[in-house]
């Protein structure tokens, strides 16, 4: 379950990361708190707030991983880690002295989210250079783990902070923890570093990364999974708060324990994914979204603030598991040479969906209630997952395709058709984490 940790830069990669994870989970819950506290409770400005982070990805994670494949991933991560970690400690400063209006909160998650889509790309890309190819989904799994565990931590201590001192000095507590993930950047050991080669300037490399993907009906699914589970699933910081406060009038403290006990599931699924010795099948990744938006509605159906808490870990355990299979199929069923682009895309569709999913959810909260985002996400996820395969299915019969381009028999190595520049080749195997 641990073995990549035997790899020195990538224990020293994991411990800063779960110190600044803590703190973006702490920013997660008191950002929130903060926009009802400003909007006077409106679930579509929480929304729209989720929207606007979100929104860069949608627009910019395509030249995030352009980027990511073409300069140093480590220094590309300091710089978009300071970015991140300014305009956290611009909004709590904000909060701390007053002059935080529901205007600027607006301003600064669209600012914080660009840095945001620039630096995904280059994190998923980053890891495969820290371990190699055979300890890549143990990396993957560890990664999310790290993530998940910081999650059990973070929204409980955003719920102590905020009931003590307010929301302000919960997002400067995330501001300062990008220093742990800064320092552990500048302390990797470079000669242990499987680097990739740069890929030179050419036209076209965006469109190229575009049409590697529509030509593998396998990854077509995948990503369209992403994109159903991150348009309607992974609304967490929106339904969370709405159902904490305005469905069964919970304080602070109270929401950031129910944060903590999601996390319970989520670090379970992820140390679980630790354990595979091989990435899961398309079929179990298709499978595995379709429990987690039964999950989901069930949640959002819970009669009492405690059913809904013992729901919450068994939502957060579905939800990894989808996240994390999907994220290792396409991972693993890509080429070296295309890889930051192929998970620029893939992230553009998970979190570039939650523009769109976010603000139409919050209406239906407006107008049906706090339970109305989980149960229609659940519905809407689950038919845009159907309508995804039946949609490939349709295109590869018309095409008269089988074996490679099956949707549902990933195994089957597959050529890209696609001609990839030879000097662009990857000095690595491992796929991105």
């Amino acid at each position: 379950m641990f073995a990549s940790l035997a790899e020195p830069n990538f224990r020293t990669y994991v411990t800063g990361a779960f110190v600044s994870n803590i703190g973006t989970w702490v920013q997660r819950v008191a950002q929130d708190w903060l926009v009802l506290q400003l909007s006077g409770n409106s679930p579509v400005a929480v929304g729209i707030t989720t929207a606007l982070q979100f929104l860069p990805a949608l627009l910019l994670s395509p030249v995030g991983g352009l980027l990511a494949d073409r300069f140093d991933k480590r220094r590309l991560l300091m710089f978009t880690q300071s970015w991140m970690a300014v305009s956290s400690l611009i909004l709590g400063l904000l909060a701390v002295t007053g002059s935080a209006a529901t205007v600027h909160v607006y301003v600064l998650a669209f600012v914080f989210g660009m840095g945001s889509a620039l630096d995904v790309p280059a994190r998923q890309a980053f890891v495969s250079e820290m371990v190699g190819a055979e300890r890549l989904t143990n990396a993957i799994g560890l990664n999310s783990s790290a993530f998940n565990a910081a999650r059990l931590i973070g929204p409980g201590v955003a719920g102590l902070i905020i009931a003590a001192f307010g929301s302000g000095w919960a997002i400067l507590t995330n501001g300062v923890s990008y220093l742990a993930f800064l320092l552990a950047l500048a302390l990797l050991d470079e000669a242990r570093l499987v680097r990739s080669e740069p890929l030179p300037r050419a036209k076209g490399q965006l469109r190229e990364g575009f049409r590697y993907v529509t030509q593998r009906s396998d990854l077509v699914v995948a990503l369209g999974v992403g994109f159903a589970v991150g348009t309607w699933g992974m609304n967490f910081q929106m339904t969370n708060v709405l159902m904490a406060r305005n469905e069964f009038g919970l304080g602070a403290t109270a929401y950031g324990v129910l944060g903590s006990v999601m996390g319970i599931g989520s670090l379970v699924g992820a140390l679980l994914a630790a354990r595979r010795k091989a990435a899961p099948s398309l079929r179990f990744v298709v499978a595995s979204a379709s429990v987690f938006a039964v999950f989901l509605g069930i949640s959002g159906l819970a009669p009492t603030a405690h059913v809904y808490a013992v729901c919450l870990p068994l939502l957060g355990l579905s939800a990894l598991i989808t996240l994390t299979a999907t994220n290792m199929y396409v991972q693993t069923n890509v080429d070296a040479q295309v890889r930051g682009r192929v998970m620029a895309l893939y992230m553009t569709l998970l979190m570039g969906g939650t523009p769109i999913g976010s603000p139409l959810l919050g209406l239906l909260a407006d107008h049906f209630g706090p339970r109305a985002p989980m149960v229609g996400g659940a519905l809407l996820q689950a038919a845009t997952i159907i309508l995804v395969v039946l949609v490939v299915r349709t295109v590869i019969a018309r095409r008269g395709d089988d074996g490679p381009q099956a949707p549902i028999t990933p195994q089957t190595p597959i050529t890209p058709q696609t001609p990839i520049t030879p000097s662009a080749t990857s000095r690595s195997d491992a796929a991105a984490s």
